[in-house]
Formats: structure tokens, sequence, C-alpha cells
């Protein structure tokens, strides 16, 4: 395609959650083979930002909070803030915007907004017709694609190439450095050799599987031999102390870790068992076998690892996928006994050993 070939600005806009941004990473790398001498710029909300910088191909990362994603409706009432906003976007001299959006989201807020900033080529897909405000208006696939497919169908109907051995695996860069603080943390609180993660956050309570449910989990682990490490933001410190509590000689190290430190320790870590969230997505990056409590909030092909050996774990309910903040049923879609759990972590375990040792 003739735009990317002679861009030198390109901007990718994606304004959504760690995964999301994390998904976006196979994208990143075939724009980049497309266009190797382009500036390649992501706006993303200030979560995607935190993980934005892990992602290949990127040189560029900045920070918009958008009214057209503010989905609990807090943003005030302000014209004049999207004014500047647009200002702020026409200064920055993009020659091409991509606008990356998942199956229920328009493109048409975020496509204006780059047509009010000049930006003269406008790249998104939706079902909806929108008149001029795309210059490339792609026909998206079923909702039922994976994200990850979702975005590079975007890309490959406007000539982008998107083939090859492992086009579609999620990659992050995990910084040296953030390697080297990850293993001090480790060797500060005791942890040597093999160990395993527990990530019981989430963005929203209908996702986080009962954090006494964590601490069996976690104190099951340790009677399989095995080292437990907590991982998660600030907001997950209650969290992280309740799960060490009912697994004595764990670790909690909640709101201790920037995500290329998280990155660095599922990379090395043995195995992961978390909700559907933001740890869940880097961990396929970096290669981390998984366990997920995948909640009826979502369709788990859409968003599930590909990447990683992963098992997930959901009880089958006749609200799912419901997309709430909140369950109102009291999560029975995980209602899964915490010795299921450790069941399917040694079963992973066991695989990924004879792997390395057939290997």
């Amino acid at each position: 395609m003739d735009a990317f070939k002679d861009a030198t600005r390109i901007l990718l806009m994606r304004l959504d959650n760690i995964g999301d941004v994390v998904m976006l990473s196979p994208a990143v790398r075939a724009l980049r083979r497309a266009a190797p001498r382009a500036r390649i710029s992501l706006m993303a909300s200030a979560a995607g930002a935190a993980v934005a910088g892990l992602l290949p191909g990127l040189d560029e990362v900045f920070v918009h909070r958008a009214l057209w994603q503010d989905a609990r409706g807090a943003m005030a009432f302000d014209p004049k803030r999207e004014r500047e906003s647009v200002r702020d976007l026409a200064a920055r001299g993009f020659d091409v915007a991509v606008i990356f959006t998942s199956f229920s989201q328009s493109p048409f807020p975020a496509a204006y907004a780059c047509y009010l900033a000049g930006i003269p080529v406008r790249i998104a897909q939706s079902r909806e017709f929108g008149g001029g405000v795309l210059t490339h208006w792609v026909r998206p696939l079923p909702d039922s694609a994976h994200q990850v497919d979702r975005n590079l169908h975007l890309l490959k109907e406007v000539g982008i190439s998107v083939g090859g051995p492992g086009a579609s695996s999620l990659r992050l860069a995990v910084p040296r450095e953030a390697r080297g603080r990850a293993e001090a943390m480790l060797r500060e609180r005791g942890v040597r050799g093999d160990f395993v993660v527990i990530a019981p956050g989430a963005t929203c309570a209908a996702r986080r599987y009962p954090a006494e449910q964590y601490g069996l989990v976690a104190a099951g682990l340790q009677a399989l031999g095995r080292q437990v490490v907590v991982v998660g933001g600030p907001k997950d410190l209650a969290i992280g102390e309740a799960v060490v509590a009912a697994a004595p000689g764990s670790v909690s190290l909640c709101g201790q870790t920037g995500l290329a430190e998280l990155a660095a320790l599922l990379q090395r870590s043995r195995l992961l068992v978390a909700n559907d969230s933001g740890p869940m997505h880097i961990a396929d990056a970096v290669g981390c076998p998984m366990v997920v409590l995948y909640s009826g909030t979502e369709l788990e092909e859409q968003w599930r690892p590909r990447t990683a050996p992963a098992r997930i774990l959901r009880r089958p309910t006749a609200c799912s996928p419901c997309y709430r903040f909140e369950c109102p049923y009291d999560l029975e879609c995980l209602r899964i006994a915490p010795g299921e759990v450790v069941a399917q972590a040694r079963a992973l375990l066991g695989e990924t050993l004879r792997e390395v040792a057939d290997g």
C-alpha cells in the first residue's frame, strides 16, 4: 500500500488495557517490516502505555484518556478538552492512522478525531458505515475471531504482509535491567531456584477468582514442593496479603514491580496461575505456561492464550458472556475447587518438564 511505503510518521491507536496492547505485538512487527524507515507511535491508555514500551517495533508511546473509551461515564462534559486533544494530535504530523478495536468497539470516534487533526490516511475495521471518516474501511472477521487475528486482518486487508512462521505469536522484549531487578527482588525475599507465580488480580471484580481460594491454591502448590510468588499492582496488596496468610512461606511482590519486572518474573517462572487479566497475556508473550481461572465475562476464543501452554478453567453458565464489571450470581462461572486448580497446575508442570527433557 503506497500510504505505508511513503509514510514517515504512523499512528497506531489502541486505548484499552494491558492485555489488549500485548496482543497488538504481532501487528506492530508486521507494520515495522512494511515501513522500516517510518516512525511508529502508539497512542495508548495509561494502563496500556505501561507495557507498550516492551513491544518490539515501536518508536514512541504517548498516553491519551479518550472520551469514547470512558466505559463508566466518569469523564466530565468538556468540549474544550476534546478540541485541545485534536490540536495536540495535529501537531504530531502523522501521515497514517491505524485504529485497532475489539469486536464491540466503534472506530469512528477515533477516526473522526484523526480526520479533524488532518491525518490524511485513516484505517480501521467496522461493520457499520461511517461515510468518509475512514479512507480505508475494512470489513472485520466474525465477532468470535481472536483479537490477534482481528488485528492482523486489518493490516492484511490494506496490503500488509502478515504471514510467516510465528507471525501471530505474542512477543515482548524484556530489558536486561528489568531481569536484574526481578532477580534481586527474588533474592531479597529468599526465593531460590524454580518458583511459580500467582496473579490474583483483575481489572474488575467479575473476573476475580476469590482471594481465599487462591490462598488454598498457593498452599496446594507448596505441598507439591513449589515456591510461590504472588504478584499484582498496588490495588492488589490486600489480596496478596490474604494469599500469603493462607500459605505461609509464599512471597508477595504486589505493588513492588513494574510491568517490565513482572514480565521478567514470568519469563523465569515455571508456571502462572491467574485470572483473565494482563498477567495472562504477558505470560503468553514470554512463554510462561499457565492455568487460567477464566470467568464468563468474555468469550474465551477472542482473548485466550495461544503462544504458551495453557489450561483454561471455567464453569459453563447461561449468562456468559455477560461483559459485566460486577457479578450478580456469586461468580458461578468460577466455582472451581482449589484442588482442581492445583491438579491442572501439577499436570501442566509435568508436561513442560517432559518437553524440556525430550528437547
